[in-house]
């Protein structure tokens, strides 16, 4: 079912297996799938640009970036305007599912959004202003990669409504860089990093490790230099082997094992809570007032309008919740968009997996969530997760609490292992 073909009245008020009370807070995600060069672990729906174009981004000091192989197009231009125009008769198709209802936050993510020109972003946002009521303070996150770094730039996305940055560093090791396949050095890293601290109250880093070849003080190095530019929230994923990747295909020599990988988060929960940030998610450390709520809002279990090329999108309504998903590849996606049919793959997400959607993402938070919240996003009765929860108390992967859904430390770390204790079983799942 397409986007502009949708019963609204019948989403609203026809029976389904779930009651909501109150709809959940709603995010806008907008994605730009073009990078300057697809990263071999990357299994976003990323793109690379025009060989034309990358030849004119540019390093803060080091002259031409240096890249791989020219991509085998056509040179031409990133088509911006193209791309903007298709995003904003999306956004149109997309209102009557979400007449009424405040932004709490706006997410540009990518591939690499800070590709496009600081003009172009601002556009985007009068466009979304415009169509949009955002909350008073509404985060605007947008993701950006040292490799699309120029003097001026990142202020330029300040100017344009961006409230907080989100860099893609990986590493400050040019050897590790090297092995990941990125297109920046740590020159440049550190170069951008100290201009987003300039020009951002809020700014985020994104870290790896597990890289290829990487021993514990490798890793505790790259930490030390993160930690001293004092960053307000900082990222720090395990490098992993996804599906459809290179790495998955070719994995790299070298990668450390999983005892050593568990040393480096030892070391950098250590390390890192030592310098002020607390760990409130799996991946993520922030300083008081400085949490990504864009990201708390996935955690959740909050709605998000999904715009762009791949973007996923979850939609409540009275009786059900839908998933939508945007046409992938961008030139079909703009073309569809442009004909109001944005949309390529539309579901209703069913009661019996709608416990282990919930906890995919609650589970995730150190401080967990109210366990009220599980009846009040889901619509579903307690009694749907009531065995689940009672087989992770048993194992010591939840904490014994009436009232709140939190891991234990055991939990925590064995994150994967209690997420699946809510995978849809076969007795069914009852209304609450």
């Amino acid at each position: 079912m397409n986007a502009s073909r949708i019963d609204i009245t019948g989403l609203h008020r026809k029976p389904g297996a779930i009651e909501l009370q109150a709809l959940p807070p709603l995010a806008l995600y907008v994605h730009i799938p073009w990078c300057l060069k697809k990263c071999p672990y990357c299994d976003f729906n990323s793109h690379e640009m025009p060989a034309a174009t990358r030849a004119r981004v540019r390093g803060p000091r080091e002259g031409a970036l240096r890249t791989a192989s020219p991509v085998p197009e056509p040179a031409r231009e990133l088509p911006e305007a193209a791309y903007l125009d298709a995003l904003r008769a999306d956004l149109e198709a997309a209102l009557p599912l979400v007449w009424g209802r405040r932004v709490t936050s706006v997410f540009l993510g990518g591939g690499t959004p800070s590709l496009f020109a600081p003009e172009a972003i601002g556009r985007l946002l009068d466009d979304v202003r415009a169509r949009l009521p955002l909350e008073p303070g509404c985060e605007i996150t947008l993701e950006a990669n040292p490799g699309t770094f120029e003097r001026e730039r990142f202020r330029a996305f300040r100017e344009a409504g961006v409230t907080r940055l989100s860099i893609g560093v990986q590493s400050f090791d040019d050897a590790k860089l090297a092995a990941l396949g990125r297109v920046h050095d740590a020159a440049q890293a550190r170069a951008a990093v100290e201009e987003a601290s300039r020009c951002f109250d809020t700014f985020n880093l994104d870290l790896m490790y597990a890289l290829p070849g990487q021993g514990r003080e490798q890793h505790a190095a790259d930490l030390r230099q993160a930690l001293a530019f004092e960053p307000p929230h900082l990222s720090v994923y395990h490098l992993s082997l996804e599906p459809n990747t290179r790495f998955a295909a070719e994995p790299p020599p070298g990668l450390p094992d999983d005892d050593a990988a568990f040393a480096m988060l030892d070391d950098t929960i250590a390390t890192v809570a030592a310098h002020g940030l607390a760990r409130y998610e799996v991946s993520a450390y922030a300083k008081p007032g400085h949490r990504a709520q864009h990201n708390l809002n996935y955690w959740r279990f909050g709605d998000y309008l999904g715009l762009g090329a791949g973007a996923h999108g979850k939609l409540s309504f009275a009786h059900r919740i839908l998933r939508q998903t945007r046409w992938r590849e961008p030139a079909a996606y703009m073309r569809h968009a442009l004909d109001g049919q944005a949309v390529s793959n539309e579901q209703e997400i069913g009661a019996d997996e709608l416990p282990f959607e919930f906890m995919l993402n609650a589970l995730r938070l150190a401080e967990g969530v109210p366990l009220a919240l599980f009846r009040e996003r889901t619509g579903l009765g307690i009694e749907a997760i009531a065995e689940p929860l009672a087989e992770a108390r048993s194992r010591g992967l939840l904490e014994d609490d009436g009232l709140l859904l939190k891991p234990t430390p055991r939990g925590f770390d064995f994150l994967n292992d209690l997420q699946a204790l809510f995978l849809p079983r076969a007795a069914s799942v009852r209304r609450g």
